[in-house]
């Protein structure tokens, strides 16, 4: 009964480690292959013809870059308004199962 057979349970160890990493390999190349099937390569775009500057693009220009400035000021001047006030409310209640010990205890 406390014989042990070595032989076979060295071999079964080894065939269930080897089978892991196999696995586990096996899984990195599928995923790999997933990523090479799945990847979408970017298609040859014609040329576009660069758009006719008008006198009014420079009066767009500046309006872009004031609506720029006003959203980075508005965005890094954020402050909080606390209202300084503790809001810790503690209800004193006399009846509460919680605090009943002896039927806890």
């Amino acid at each position: 009964m406390l014989a042990i057979n070595w032989g076979n349970t060295l071999i079964i160890t080894g065939v269930g480690f080897a089978l892991v990493f196999v696995v586990l390999v096996l899984l990195i190349y599928i995923v790999k292959l997933f990523g090479v099937i799945f990847t979408q390569k970017p298609k040859a775009q014609a040329p576009v013809a660069a758009p006719v500057a008008a006198p009014a693009a420079a009066q767009d220009d500046e309006m872009d870059m004031a609506a720029l400035a006003y959203v980075l000021h508005t965005f890094y001047n954020q402050h909080d308004e606390e209202s300084d006030v503790l809001t810790i409310r503690h209800d004193d209640v006399v009846y509460s199962p919680w605090n009943q010990k002896s039927i806890t205890f």
